[in-house]
């Protein structure tokens, strides 16, 4: 019978099963996001961290897919790769992996053969509600933090022999603070809670500047960036008696934008400030291979909701999955078509929430 996607090892298992290795890879999802950069930067920066155990750049991230354009600033010269069309590299004396911020094949699918061929030497740390289990058989899975820098915080915590999260090296405690603030929309959104708060100010104090990387994430924006903004908030739909707004982006926007494909982070969000707006829908049009598919069309689907709405729930209908009140999926079907079909879903998904609700 399969393994159930389910913590398997404890954080206190995964330090000690880390602390003797001496080469270790730390890689995350495809078009990586605040969270997958800072909960990785914080575990190779703690792997990397002077220490009797320890072995300087012993640890770097992998990163692949479109990365967000304030990569370079944040990572500085913590040792990191950004795959290419050739794939993972060959590591010589590799002893570890350890997977952050997903759990799922379909994230991982650049580095999925090479992931199997490691994979008795894999571990993985997530919070989402949904993953696979043969990812790797060392696995913590955390689904009640909002970020996956809370339980890999802690575990550079056990790394490193501090007695609290306020004793971090001050680059481990920024890089964790920035998967928690981005994860949490900076503190706004239903997954923020006293543990929360109070792990931020443990990372505060341990040496993190909210101000610095609140102006290296959301205030050093790109013309393109805000031109492919306006064209996603003109496309701008509503459904379902105005509780449904989806949005959406096609390949002619990002080159009329001039806009990479990683300057389209947090624009789901958007329709969520519309009164009345249950669920928001970003549609973006994928290069026919872009994620290893044939020359079909592939249209990605991000999805955000309120309180009360589970949009894992829609994902998984698709294939994809994430967590309830932030999910996502690629599916082989024209713009048009996925947009029927998103809008089906979600009216499906809100007709079933209001049922429960009644009961």
């Amino acid at each position: 019978m399969p393994e159930s996607w389910a913590t398997s090892s404890s954080l206190e298992d995964l330090a000690t099963f880390l602390r003797p290795k001496r080469r270790v890879v730390v890689t995350t999802h495809l078009k990586p996001d605040g969270d997958a950069v800072g909960s990785s930067m914080a575990l190779v920066r703690a792997l990397n961290a002077p220490g009797a155990w320890s072995q300087p750049n012993r640890a770097e991230a992998w990163y692949f897919g479109p990365t967000p354009p304030w990569l370079s600033e944040v990572v500085g010269e913590t040792p990191h790769r950004v795959l290419g069309a050739d794939g993972p590299p060959v590591v010589e004396g590799l002893d570890a992996v350890v997977v952050v911020d997903t759990g799922s094949w379909m994230q991982l699918e650049p580095v999925r053969g090479w992931l199997e061929s490691h994979h008795d030497k894999a571990a993985v740390i997530d919070h989402h509600v949904q993953g696979d289990a043969g990812v790797a058989p060392r696995r913590h899975i955390d689904t009640s933090a909002a970020a996956a820098c809370q339980p890999v915080a802690e575990l550079c915590r056990l790394l490193l022999g501090a007695s609290g999260l306020s004793g971090l090296p001050s680059n481990v405690a920024e890089a964790s603070y920035l998967g928690l603030a981005t994860d949490t929309g900076w503190f706004r959104h239903s997954n923020v809670s006293k543990a929360v708060m109070a792990t931020a100010g443990e990372l505060i104090e341990a040496g993190a500047n909210p101000v610095h990387l609140y102006q290296v994430l959301e205030q050093n924006e790109t013309p393109s960036r805000l031109h492919l903004l306006a064209r996603a908030l003109a496309s701008l739909e509503v459904f379902d008696h105005g509780r449904i707004a989806v949005m959406r982006l096609t390949r002619e926007d990002f080159r009329a934008a001039q806009a990479s494909p990683g300057e389209s982070g947090g624009f789901v969000d958007y329709g969520q400030a519309i009164r009345g707006v249950q669920v928001t829908a970003l549609l973006t049009e994928a290069s026919p291979g872009e994620y290893g598919g044939g020359p079909g069309p592939i249209t990605k689907i991000s999805l955000r909701s309120k309180v009360g709405v589970d949009v894992n729930a829609v994902a998984k209908a698709f294939g994809g999955g994430g967590h309830v009140q932030a999910a996502g999926a690629r599916v082989g079907l024209a713009m048009d078509e996925a947009a029927r079909a998103v809008v089906a879903r979600v009216t499906a998904q809100l007709r079933d929430a209001e049922r429960g609700h009644g009961a």
